[in-house]
Formats: structure tokens, C-alpha cells, sequence
């Protein structure tokens, strides 16, 4: 089985609650552990695994954010665009997120954090004429860019039209509209569809949307980043599911 390292104490919590199957080894830093540190290194001993400990010397060499802790796991196959029907399936109430054609990896990186933090079952992204996963996409993350499941299609409105079909509803971003995100229903089987950096959405994409809603605009700019809207979109989306 092949690995890779995963890195950062909320990616390692995450990981141990959800796959700790998929665990081979934690190393932490040598000295004084925080209180979340120690609950990783007792958790990952209750259940068997390896705990190594490593000096200081051993994280500076390591190019990202590690906070101390590093763990080695099974490299998991990537998922596939058939699969988000069993994702919807086995899912209660799931949050997709929908990124049509978001070509920036900074971007990228920084939805997929937001979109860790508040609990997006899957991120979705076109084949073509966008950003994939990339090692900036990765660094910007934090640890995300592992715990976040990433699904590449090869035409974005058909996977919006199929999970529609499967009962999800879809709101995409667009200023161009009288409604604004705080008058939608986020509760439920919900997909949030994003536009591009300064294109937005495409036209097909927005009219295959249920409903279009806008971020209230009260200053002299007429849009946010996509990364930042995204952000203000997914923490109302978390704040009604809640």
C-alpha cells in the first residue's frame, strides 16, 4: 500500500476520528506536549499505532505547516465522479460545493480550508479550465487539501443535473440578482455553486441553478474574492445548519 504524510493537529484529530485505520505511524516533536498533542499521542497508543518522537531539527526540515505533528498513513485512491451518488446516498442533509472554473490555486487552497472548517461533504471541480490540485494548492490548505474530499467531473452542469435529480438543490453565487444569501434555505441537500475570478458564473452553469443569491454589498467594490465569498457563503450555510 502506498503512503503519504499528512501534517497539522486539526488534519491528524480529523483523521483519527474518522480513519484511524488508515494510520501507520504519528511523530511529534520532542518536549512539552499541549493538551491536544497529548490527546493525539494517547488516542493514536489506545489504538495500537506507532508514536514516535522527533527533535525540533526533524519539523524544521519539513516544508509546511506540521504544528509538531506528522502522521503517516495509506495514500487513498482518488474519488471519482461516479461516486458522488453514493456520497449523497450515505449522506444526511450533505453540503457539496460547486467551483466553476476557479483557475487561481491560492484560491483553490483557501476555499478548501474554509470548506474543511465548515464541514463540506465534497468540493467539486471541472476537468478543464481550472485549477486542480497543485502543490500551492496544497501549502495554501494547511492540511485541508487531505481531509476535504475533492472530486474532479467532466462537465460540471451534468453533476449539477444528476444530483439534482438525486434531491439535491442547488443556490448559485451571482450578483446579479434581488436575493441574497441570508433569504436562502441552506438546510437539507444543498449544493452552493461558485463562479470564477471575475468571470463568475458561466451562463449554463447559472441556469441550471434552483435559485441565484448575492453577498450584500454595502461599499464601493461591486465583488468579493471568490475564496472570501466563498467563505461568507459557507459560514451562513453552517450558522442555519446548526
Amino acid at each position: 500500500m502506498k503512503q503519504e504524510v499528512l501534517y497539522g493537529i486539526h488534519t491528524i484529530e480529523k483523521l483519527l476520528k474518522q480513519s484511524p485505520e488508515a494510520i501507520y505511524s504519528l511523530t511529534v516533536q520532542k518536549g512539552p506536549l499541549n493538551n491536544r498533542v497529548q490527546a493525539l499521542v494517547t488516542q493514536a497508543r489506545k489504538l495500537g499505532l506507532t508514536v514516535l518522537m522527533e527533535p525540533k531539527s526533524f519539523f524544521n526540515n519539513l516544508d509546511t505547516v506540521h504544528q509538531g505533528v506528522v502522521a503517516s498513513v495509506a495514500k487513498q485512491a482518488p474519488l471519482q465522479e461516479s461516486d458522488l451518488a453514493e456520497l449523497i446516498a450515505n449522506i444526511d442533509a450533505p453540503l457539496f460545493l460547486f467551483l466553476d472554473e476557479v483557475q487561481d490555486p491560492h484560491n483553490l487552497g483557501a476555499i478548501l480550508r474554509t470548506a474543511d472548517a465548515t464541514g463540506v461533504d465534497a468540493v467539486i471541480i471541472p476537468k478543464h479550465n481550472a485549477c486542480g490540485m497543485t502543490p500551492t494548492v496544497k501549502k495554501v490548505a494547511c492540511g485541508a487539501a487531505e481531509t476535504v474530499k475533492l472530486i474532479v467531473v467532466s462537465n460540471l452542469t451534468r453533476s449539477i443535473k444528476d444530483m439534482q435529480k438525486l434531491g439535491m438543490w442547488m443556490t448559485g453565487l451571482d450578483g446579479e440578482t434581488d436575493k441574497t444569501i441570508y433569504d436562502m434555505d441552506f438546510k437539507g441537500s444543498i449544493g452552493l455553486v461558485m463562479g470564477a475570478e471575475g468571470s463568475g458564473l458561466r451562463q449554463l452553469t447559472r441556469e441550471n441553478c434552483d435559485y441565484l443569491a448575492a453577498i450584500p454589498m454595502q461599499g464601493s467594490v461591486e465583488s468579493l474574492n471568490v475564496s472570501v465569498a466563498t467563505g461568507v457563503t459557507l459560514y451562513e450555510a453552517l450558522r442555519q445548519r446548526k
